[in-house]
């Protein structure tokens, strides 16, 4: 791969380009030949002008109607108008000089009939939307010779995302500069050519040239099928290779984890304990785990379920079976809040049982240790001892428990809480503690359609949750306008309607202060959904999106202050938590409001997951249309976890006539906003599987493996990890037939390149922010 592996400015010239491309994240000539158009504009088919926003950096297509020069008499030089339009509607080039002479380069080149691509930030001025100092380019004109110009006048035009720093065209022209002199054999082909011929799919050479240089709609569709299926072959392949390496692997002895049914049993005494009866879903899941843990290769699961389902208590069960055959479980959760929340839970439900070697507790019980940074070192002496002796049979803690300081008896079984919040090197410090790989449990409370986790997960096996336990009442979204003073006033005499009736509340913000810059810690997930649909055929419009000013966020200790000041919320106790507090701090208030201390609890997203508490039945979300919608799922599962109905209040800026009801067509759904579609689709259903599918399709699909990290690309461009489930199954089945065979892919040199490229380090594990 030395061809694609040249840098850019060797190929281009040092300068040429060069901020553009950095901006882009594009530094190699196979960065730039897989950076892919995000649509085609056909001869002749203008860009849609009336749908341009303001703020927006767009490229559209559009045909000269006028360009006139006059000079500014009030701030003195000269001025360029001209007009575009799509037939229809109209549109302002403006164009500012020193004098007329400066402008006549600009006057002679924008000649009425001229048929261009025109791009730059959308404004307006006296109502009217323009371009200030456009690039732009014209079909068929800006060429070499009249051959070159019919022949590029008659093709369908690539028009990439582009930014400030490179115009779409200009990005095109640096592609035939690279791929012009290439050659099939200065591209090699990740995918095999029997692979390639069982599946009808190009070499990837042709597959580059149907995508950046077609003739038609078909070479777009044939170079697309090819990318598509490379994305996910190469995935497939890399999770088969995981597959075949997991089977080789040692777990703890069998006998360790299978005791003898005649014995004192933790988890027969636990299940007869329990106050309600477990679901068939868990019931099932159980003994799916049992299975696996009764045999000598590592249980890799993945345990996923809707908000609420019950998965702690299946959790727990699986840790008791290990218990119960002399070895041990550990816990691990990504912050000292859920840690706590954790312990406090397993600690409640297992009652005396939790109490081993301790007065009154079971004679065959065991204990729960908590091992977090910020315990005092008493505390942190007597669990450290408890873990290494054994005498703690389960270990719950934070990071904290990768410390070297930290031994385990015999760990058996590793349960990793929302995983996503954890790297590969983490996971495997833990691991590592002991003397055999220890069985792995991988909790999710974010819902993940089938081929979502047939492409992210698909070294693990996978149960699911869909049955909430009995008792639980449900949650009824609203979408506020916070425009609207009398629905805001609704929203917190709302609120206290449910504290005076003895329940609690929480209001969630996105930043902690009002001065925070940008996003708070607590708030990865803004704005997480979103922006491209498919790519393809378009001779519409489609703006090269850059971001547009933010409005400020709701901050926490500004909130806070806010609503003790309002007569509605006289009397009501309100606590402050989020992500910055001293840990102590935060696990104090965090119990305050569990013991229902606290009446009304404003929080960042530190609440998002893990938290329990029953009496809590409202929640506010200020600004949730910066939230992404799975992670509005997660929050809205804090409340209506007890027998009383829940309330959840979305508040948004966006404009009252520009929210969507839940009742909107689907005509009218796909000319909203992104952030409107998310609100209705969380407003009309509770289905966390449904609203995992909605999430994927509405934001970018290379988000779903969470490799779309500041400065690399993301390996999902084309596919469509919801849509193309059958090139994920043929994918499967192609890589799972080449590992058998070759599991170290010693015969296939550039397939084990092409994976080593695009999956380094976390992101091969797949096991990632999902």
């Amino acid at each position: 791969m030395a061809r694609l592996q040249e840098p850019l400015a060797k190929v281009l010239g040092e300068s040429k380009k060069k901020a553009g491309f950095a901006k882009l994240g594009l530094g190699t000539v196979g960065d730039l030949l897989r950076y892919y158009p995000r649509r085609y504009g056909e001869p002749g088919t203008m860009t849609d002008l009336s749908s341009l926003v303001v703020g927006e950096h767009v490229t559209v297509m559009a045909r000269v109607v006028s360009a006139t020069v006059r000079t500014m008499a009030s701030r003195g030089g000269a001025m360029l108008q001209a007009v575009v339009t799509d037939g229809e509607h109209k549109l302002s080039l403006t164009f500012f000089g020193k004098s007329k002479g400066a402008l006549h380069g600009h006057e002679f080149k924008l000649r009425p009939g001229l048929t261009g691509l025109f791009t730059g930030i959308v404004s307006e001025y006296r109502e009217v939307r323009q371009l200030t100092h456009p690039d732009y380019f014209f079909v068929g004109v800006d060429t070499e010779n009249e051959e070159t110009a019919r022949a590029k006048a008659s093709r369908i035009i690539p028009i990439y995302p582009a930014n400030a720093s490179i115009a779409s065209w200009k990005i095109a022209q640096c592609v035939s500069v690279v791929l012009d002199p290439l050659t099939a054999q200065d591209v090699p082909d990740p995918i095999p050519e029997e692979v390639r011929r069982r599946r009808h799919l190009v070499d990837l050479h042709q597959a580059f040239l149907d995508i950046h240089q077609p003739q038609d709609k078909e070479q777009v569709a044939r170079g697309t099928k090819r990318l598509r299926y490379e994305e996910a072959f190469v995935l497939q392949v890399a999770l088969a290779q995981r597959r075949s390496r997991a089977a080789q692997l040692e777990a703890v002895s069998r006998p360790l984890l299978l005791a003898d049914g005649d014995l004192p049993s933790l988890l027969h005494d636990f299940d007869a304990s329990l106050p309600f009866t477990l679901t068939a879903g868990q019931r099932a899941v159980g003994q799916e785990i049992a299975g696996d843990l009764a045999t000598t290769r590592p249980m890799q699961r993945l345990l996923q379920g809707e908000v609420g389902s019950g998965k702690t208590v299946v959790a727990l069960r699986a840790m008791l079976q290990v218990v119960d055959a002399g070895g041990q479980a550990a816990l691990l959760a990504p912050t000292e809040v859920l840690a706590a929340q954790h312990a406090r839970t397993l600690t409640a439900l297992l009652g005396d049982l939790a109490a081993g070697g301790l007065l009154g507790g079971s004679s065959h019980g065991t204990r729960v240790a908590l091992l977090t940074g910020s315990q005092n070192a008493k505390a942190k002496k007597q669990n450290l001892l408890d873990a290494a002796s054994g005498a703690a049979g389960i270990v719950v803690g934070t990071h904290a428990l990768l410390s070297a300081g930290v031994q385990f008896a015999e760990l058996g079984l590793v349960v990793v809480d929302e995983q996503h919040r954890f790297g590969v090197e983490q996971r495997d410090a833990l691991r590592a503690k002991a003397t055999k790989v220890p069985h792995m449990l991988v909790m999710t409370a974010t819902p993940i359609p089938r081929t979502v986790a047939m492409t992210v997960f698909g070294d693990l096996e996978t149960s699911i949750l869909r049955e909430i336990p009995a008792g639980r009442a449900g949650v009824v979204t609203h979408v506020v306008p916070a425009e609207k003073p009398a629905w805001m006033a609704r929203t917190w005499s709302r609120v206290r309607d449910e504290i005076a009736s003895g329940r609690q509340a929480y209001v969630v913000c996105a930043r902690i202060t009002a001065d925070e810059p940008g996003a708070g810690p607590d708030d990865d997930d803004l704005d997480g959904s979103a922006l491209e649909g498919e790519d393809g055929i378009d001779g519409g419009a489609g703006s090269d999106a850059q971001e547009r000013p933010r409005r400020p966020l709701r901050a926490v200790y500004g909130v806070a202050d806010e609503l003790r000041g309002l007569p509605a919320l006289a009397g009501v106790r309100i606590g402050v938590l989020h992500g910055q507090l001293p840990p102590a701090e935060k696990e104090a208030t965090m119990a305050a409001f569990t013991a229902g201390e606290i009446d009304l609890l404003v929080s960042t997203t530190v609440i998002e997951v893990g938290v329990d508490v029953p009496r809590a039945t409202a929640m506010v979300v200020l600004d949730a249309d910066r939230f992404g919608l799975s992670q509005l799922h997660q929050l809205r599962g804090r409340v209506g976890r007890g027998a009383h109905a829940g309330i959840c209040l979305l508040v948004s800026a966006i404009a009252a006539e520009e929210l969507l009801p839940v009742s909107a067509t689907k005509e009218e759904f796909a000319r909203a906003s992104p952030a409107s579609q998310r609100l209705a689709t969380l407003a009309g259903t509770s289905d966390g599987f449904e609203l995992a599918a909605a999430d994927i399709s509405l934001r970018r699909e290379g988000d779903v493996l969470g490799v779309a990290q500041s400065g690399t690309a993301s390996s999902l461009r084309l596919l469509r990890v919801v849509h193309d489930a059958k090139v994920i199954g043929e994918a499967r089945e192609d890589a799972a037939e080449i590992v058998s065979v070759d599991p170290e892919l010693t015969g296939y040199p550039v397939l084990r390149e092409a994976i080593a490229e695009r999956l380094p380090g976390e992101r091969a594990d797949f096991l990632e922010r999902t």
